[in-house]
């Protein structure tokens, strides 16, 4: 008994709170997205380049609309990862998605800093030092974020269950 209340003592946050912030990251996300997809150009012609300018509608169907809907999955998932875990399939078909948006954020916003940085596109790629700058110190960084994010709340929502099982 005296152990398990060190152990909680160490753990300061609530079971759900690192989903949360997952979910309101990832939402935050989607916002700016169908900010851009619906006309707005704030920090899109950093992000994007000369898309941002010409705007083709595949671009803004799949760039602008359809990464806005992958960040609202994004923010329910989330979301779910706060709530108590089921039991079962439903409880590890979560986590494994956590953990694989974690993932594939961190990937990301890894390689794609690593291929800036090392400039292995060289002068062929059409990226302006503006651009690159703002993807170095911003959007990398935003990937990296939402992934850890993800990655707490998935490891979190596991680590739950596994003390509910040993109580149990």
């Amino acid at each position: 008994m005296l152990l398990d209340m060190r152990g909680d003592q160490r753990d300061r946050t609530t079971p759900g709170s690192w989903g949360r912030v997952a979910c309101a990251w990832a939402v935050a996300f989607a916002l700016l997205h169908f900010y851009w997809a619906l006309g707005g150009d704030w920090g899109l012609s950093v992000s994007a380049g000369p898309l941002a300018e010409e705007r083709p509608t595949w671009f803004v169907a799949v760039g602008l609309w359809g990464v806005g809907a992958l960040c609202l999955a994004g923010g329910a998932l989330g979301w779910l990862l706060a709530l108590p875990r089921p039991r079962g399939l439903a409880g590890r078909a979560v986590a494994a998605l956590g953990w694989c948006v974690c993932a594939v954020l961190l990937v990301r916003g890894v390689a794609v800093e690593l291929l800036l940085l090392s400039d292995t596109g060289g002068q062929g790629v059409d990226i302006g030092p503006e651009q690159r700058f703002w993807t170095l110190v911003l959007w990398n960084p935003w990937f990296l974020t939402g992934g850890l994010l993800f990655g707490l709340a998935a490891r979190k929502f596991a680590r739950a269950t596994d003390r509910s099982n040993r109580t149990a």
